[in-house]
């Protein structure tokens, strides 16, 4: 930067030259020099200034910001800096097949402990046993004493008990945000649903897995982030499936039966109506499985998948069916029934020592359900056929249902096939399956011929299938089970305006250390209605019912199981879309008149 002189030499000779003092000149200099020096550093003080202050604008705008965005935001305690996968705490919802809720999400919270934190434990753990009674004080006093720096207290709290929490007033409580698995339907399709727990959890979230049932068998489906918002439908109908939890559990009572199982299965689809297994239980409050004892006991037990039974004279239908495809017999055929029937050093006997004999037709064997004309039928079919018609039917592989508990129900067959096995197995025992089995089975009769796979997704086309009998042979098997209700072993199964079609089955229930008991059966009806035009299947089950309201105990399933599913088809029928046929009486030929 360029300088003035202070003393010019050009002005100083001009002052001289004129007789003034030069060091006014200089004085003049040095204070325009001071007021320039002031000046530029006012300016630059000024600039320092402005910057601070557009700084300190800034930083407090930011600082403003974040402390908005916490305030609005929902508190939570610090995450982990550490790499790891994140929970996925999100799930599908089920429905049924109308859209119904059967299975939801719940935004909750859990309640943990930092003792470290707490002002006064020994109060803490007093005040906490009084708002959840299953807690007690003097644990809850340990561990919140014990030098443990975390402590779960509960996983899930209701608004009520998280209220109570906050007025305790201790900093050392605190609440984690979770969702948690609500089935706002209680008990209803417990079987079906299994239950769901919490699987990889923190503070501030935990992750929903299935425990059992469909939602085991669909976790991953129900936990996929991109189907997430997809609620997986059900083929169940909840309208149905509570009428029919009603009618079973009403029926399970008034024959002092231990345990009971109904199924209703569309014929054509595959697709599962309702399926109930009694005794329940609660899937929002599931109880822990039997320790001891038999598992079939259990409330957890599904008897329509798990439950494997000798299911007795339903299986007669299958031996006439398959003798009638072969071409061996048709519904005329007579057949040997003189009883009792000696096979070697097995005697094959009529219930109650009956002899239908000598001969009955092939429907008749079906009607009266005799053990010893099936028993001949099954002969000439042969056991290598039987067996593979058996095997194209289902019953020597597990259901393929969408229930965890499926895969491990594998029906309980022979290991040789003798000729008493195909003796005994064409009248349903030798051999054990589910009710689940049972009702593919006699989808397949049902439906024109066609082997069905049951599902409990609703479909919207029937897949196809294949063909194990045919269509004439279906509609003659179909008539023998009508026949059955009309002037057989179900008569209680007549329901007027729907046309049921089915048969009984009892069979002694098997003894653990060998043997059967001789005051404890297994009843079964399996049926079809409308027989006319077969639209769905019905299958209930009884474990150790008994009819006490007659001068003696009956424990045959015409008189337990039957009535029971006769009252299903009865109040389900309506919910299906069926509207009853009512048959008009025939007009009096001596009174009939015609207008014109």
């Amino acid at each position: 930067m360029t300088r003035t002189p202070l003393r010019p030499l050009a002005r100083i000779l001009q002052a001289r030259a004129a007789g003034e003092n030069p060091d006014t000149i200089e004085r003049e200099n040095i204070r325009l020099r001071h007021e320039a020096m002031r000046d530029k550093a006012r300016h630059r003080a000024e600039g320092r200034l402005l910057f601070m202050g557009l700084a300190f604008f800034m930083a407090f705008t930011v600082i403003g910001a974040r402390m908005g965005l916490l305030a609005a935001a929902e508190p939570m305690e610090p995450r982990s800096a550490a790499p790891g996968a994140a929970i996925l705490a999100q799930r599908a919802d089920i429905t049924d097949r109308n859209g119904r809720v059967m299975a939801t999400n719940l935004v909750t919270h859990a309640l943990y402990a930092q003792p470290k934190d707490m002002v006064d434990p020994a109060r803490v753990a007093k005040e906490l046993a009084v708002i959840f009674p299953d807690l007690k004080e003097e644990d809850l006093k340990r561990r919140l004493t014990d030098g443990r720096s975390f402590l779960w207290i509960k996983k899930k709290l209701s608004p009520e008990q998280m209220q109570k929490v906050h007025e305790i007033g201790d900093p050392g409580l605190l609440f984690g945000p979770r969702e948690m698995r609500l089935y706002p339907n209680g008990r209803l399709a417990a079987h079906i649903l299994g239950g769901a727990s919490f699987g990889a959890e923190g503070v501030h979230s935990a992750e929903v897995i299935g425990t059992a049932g469909i939602e085991k068998a669909l976790d991953a489906r129900l936990r996929d982030p991109a189907q997430v918002a997809e609620p997986v439908a059900l083929s169940i109908d909840m309208t149905v499936q509570a009428t029919v939890t009603e009618v079973l559990d009403a029926g399970m009572k008034m024959m002092n039966a231990k345990g009971a199982a109904a199924i209703l299965l569309d014929v054509r689809t595959g697709e599962i109506i309702s399926l109930v297994s009694l005794p329940d239980f609660d899937p929002n409050d599931r109880p822990n499985p039997l320790v001891k004892g038999d598992p079939g006991d259990s409330p957890l037990f599904n008897r329509a998948v798990q439950g494997v039974y000798e299911l007795g004279s339903t299986f007669k239908i299958f031996a006439a069916a398959q003798a009638m495809e072969l071409g061996l017999v048709n519904p005329e055929s007579m057949v040997d029934a003189n009883a009792p029937m000696v096979w070697g050093k097995h005697r094959i006997k009529e219930f109650q020592g009956k002899n239908y004999g000598p001969l009955l037709s092939v429907t008749d064997v079906i009607v009266k359900s005799s053990n010893v004309g099936t028993a001949h039928i099954a002969l000439l079919i042969g056991g290598l056929r039987q067996q593979a018609f058996f095997k194209t039917l289902g019953f020597f592989d597990a259901t393929p249902l969408e229930l965890i508990e499926a895969p491990g129900a594998k029906p309980l067959i022979p290991a040789k096939w003798p000729d008493i096995v195909t003796i005994t197995a064409s009248y349903g025992h030798g051999m054990s399956a589910s009710p689940m089995h049972l009702a593919s089975a006699y989808a397949a009769i049902a439906n024109g011929g066609i082997a069905v796979k049951p599902t409990l997704l609703r479909r919207s086309t029937a897949p196809e299938g294949v063909r194990v009998l045919s269509e004439p042979v279906s509609d003659a098997a179909v008539s023998m089970l009508r026949q059955v209700v009309t002037r057989g072993t179900a008569s209680y199964a007549n329901v007027p305006g729907y046309a049921i079609g089915g048969k009984t089955g009892t069979a002694d229930k098997p003894k653990r250390t060998g043997g059967y008991y001789k005051d404890k059966v297994i009843n079964t009806f399996a049926g079809t209605f409308p027989a006319n035009d077969p639209r769905y299947v019905i299958i209930v089950t009884l474990d150790e019912p008994v009819d006490t309201s007659g001068p003696e105990p009956r424990r045959t399933a015409g008189y337990t199981a039957v009535p029971i599913a006769a009252e299903v088809v009865r109040r389900a029928a309506p919910l299906l879309g069926l509207r009853p046929e009512i048959e008009l009486p025939m007009p009096d030929a001596l009174t009939a008149v015609v207008h014109n």
